[in-house]
Parts: C-alpha cells; structure tokens; sequence
C-alpha cells in the first residue's frame, strides 16, 4: 500500500500523544504503565486504524455496533483488543457480544440484563464497565452516582458479566470538578471490596481533557481527534 500525507499525519500525531500524554504522567507521579490509551475509531478508515496499531496502539474503541461489524475484519486485532463505548441498545447486544472484549457502556440493569443474557448463550463471561451519568445530564445515559452501588449488588450477582471498573463523560463546563468526584467515587468503591467486583478501570478523558483526567487517576484514555483530526481522512 502506498504512503500518503494522511498515513505521515497519523504517525505524527502519535508520537505527539504518547509525548504529551508522558509528560503529563510525569507532571502526576504516574507511569507509563498505569495508563491505556485507545484510539478512537468512529467514521475512521480502518487503513489509519491499522496504522495507530502499528504504533503502539493497542486498545480500539468503537461506538456504533453496525459500522464496527463492517470494518472488523480489516483490523489488525492480532495486536489489539477492543472495547465497545457507545450508547448500546438491548436488541443490538447479540450482534457484538463475542466480537469485543469488553463493553465500557453498561447504563442501565436492563442492558446489564441483556449482557448477562447473551454471554450466557454464548458461554462466556463479559467484562463491563458501568457508565455513570456523573454530570447529571438529561442528554446522556448512565447511573447517576447515587444508584451506583445498588446497581452495583444487582449485577455482580449475574453469572456471566464481570464489572471492572467506571466510566464516564463528565460535562464540558467544570470539567475539573466532576472528574474529581468520578475518581472519589472510583477510589471509595473500591475501598469496600464489594464481593464479585474488580474495581481496576476507571475510563475517562477524551482529546480535550484526557490531562485533566490524567491527573485525577484515569488509567484508559479515549482519544479521536488528536490520533485521527476532525473526521475523515480520504484514502
């Protein structure tokens, strides 16, 4: 295949993050190893997708069931995992279950359910993330952190699901805020070692904030634009 600007971009552009993301680790007393960073995908040509895999870039994540299900099988996966991030609907559960590894956006116990459900018939045990809706927003989905640990005790007791850990897309206004509160609850969670719970991931931060979320102990960065720019490169 043959080189164009867009392939050099790409390449440029993660040794800018792992650079910039190194620093900020430093900046917080933490260490490489105690971050992931996942590319981004969505609208993505799996070309550049394979490029960032190449690089170091281990951890897809993906938004939208039907266009993973078309570009799966042009990814290098040999060399990276993949999580599910985006709003995940009950009837489209089926179709991924054992084609990523984990589902970062369980957000609600019906979906939990139906996880549940579909592992089952699959014979596998998933491993979830549960969304939290930390800014209270009527325009996203999640727990608000108040039903946390009730939902918590619901779905550790499913057979085949697994909860490791948070996630969450605070509010763009007062960032800084709601990413502290995220990580208090992460840390207070995990303190009470709650039965059949690994409260290990805590997954937040994006292009545009992922330093702040950086320093207050996100350990899975999920970054688009600063890989791939603004939507789309042309092949």
């Amino acid at each position: 295949m043959m080189e164009n600007q867009s392939d050099n971009i790409v390449r440029e552009n993660i040794k800018k993050l792992f650079f910039e993301v190194n620093e900020s680790l430093i900046k917080n007393n933490r260490n490489m190893d105690s971050l992931q960073i996942m590319a981004v995908t969505k609208t993505v040509d799996p070309r550049f997708v394979n490029i960032a895999i190449e690089n170091g870039i281990n951890l897809l994540g993906e938004n939208r069931v039907q266009e993973y299900l078309s570009k799966m099988d042009e990814y290098n996966l040999d060399k990276a995992k993949v999580h599910f991030i985006g709003n995940l609907q009950t009837n489209k559960v089926k179709h991924i279950i054992d084609k990523v590894d984990m589902i970062q956006s369980v957000s609600s116990i019906k979906l939990a359910k139906e996880v549940n459900k579909q592992s089952c018939k699959n014979n596998i045990k998933k491993d979830i993330l549960l969304e939290v809706n930390i800014g209270k927003e009527e325009t996203k989905t999640g727990f608000f952190p108040e039903e946390l640990l009730s939902a918590l005790d619901e779905i550790s007791k499913m057979d085949s699901v697994s909860i490791n850990g948070l996630m969450c897309i605070p509010p763009k206004i007062n960032a800084e805020q709601f990413f502290y509160e995220m990580n208090k609850i992460f840390v207070d969670i995990r303190a009470k070692k709650l039965d059949n719970i690994d409260m290990s991931i805590l997954s937040m931060g994006m292009s545009s904030d992922y330093k702040l979320a950086i320093k207050y102990n996100s350990n899975i960065i999920r970054i688009g634009t600063a890989l791939f720019g603004k939507r789309n490169y042309a092949v």
